[in-house]
């Protein structure tokens, strides 16, 4: 498993934000769409039948501790779903052909995120939804690198950079 910017992406799934927490909320990200898991159920978006979708309330991360934060976050998010007990929540906000629509996400990152990681992720979501990316480029990725866990700040970007032009 590893963190990419807002997302986290396993050898079979990717998600926004944290992967499923013990209670089951999660939202993936597939090849039509986006799909939502929480205690309450499941709800599916098309791509096609979406017009945006933004992550708000992402904890920005402060330049001082980077490492030890990054460290930390990572054993906070995991530990943190192993006791049933979810990470920082986000809000990811989407408007969809219905109206707008807002689906809790967990951060996978307790210390918070890069600004530029979460730009270019913010600019990689908004690509998947006007059909100029595909998340099975995430999908792949994962496949062959995900294993070797989280890579660091400047490479994540350049993985997002490369995502987004894939």
């Amino acid at each position: 498993m590893a963190m990419v910017g807002l997302f986290w992406v396993t050898p079979d799934a990717v998600y926004v934000g944290s992967p499923p927490t013990a209670i089951g909320s999660c939202v993936r990200l597939t090849a039509e769409g986006l799909e939502a898991e929480d205690p309450d159920g499941s709800r599916a978006w098309t791509w096609e039948g979406l017009r945006s979708a933004v992550v708000e309330d992402v904890p920005a991360e402060s330049p001082s501790g980077r490492a030890t934060k990054f460290f930390g976050s990572m054993i906070s998010a995991a530990f943190g779903a192993f006791l049933g007990e979810g990470p920082p929540e986000m809000t990811l906000r989407l408007e969809t052909e219905a109206g707008p629509e807002a689906v809790t996400v967990h951060s996978a990152a307790a210390g918070g995120y890069g600004a530029e990681e979460a730009a270019l992720s913010q600019d990689l979501l908004a690509r998947f939804v006007a059909g100029t990316a595909d998340p099975r480029t995430l999908e792949e990725w994962g496949r062959e690198h995900s294993r070797e866990g989280t890579p660091k700040p400047r490479e994540r970007e350049a993985v997002l950079r490369t995502w987004a032009q894939a």
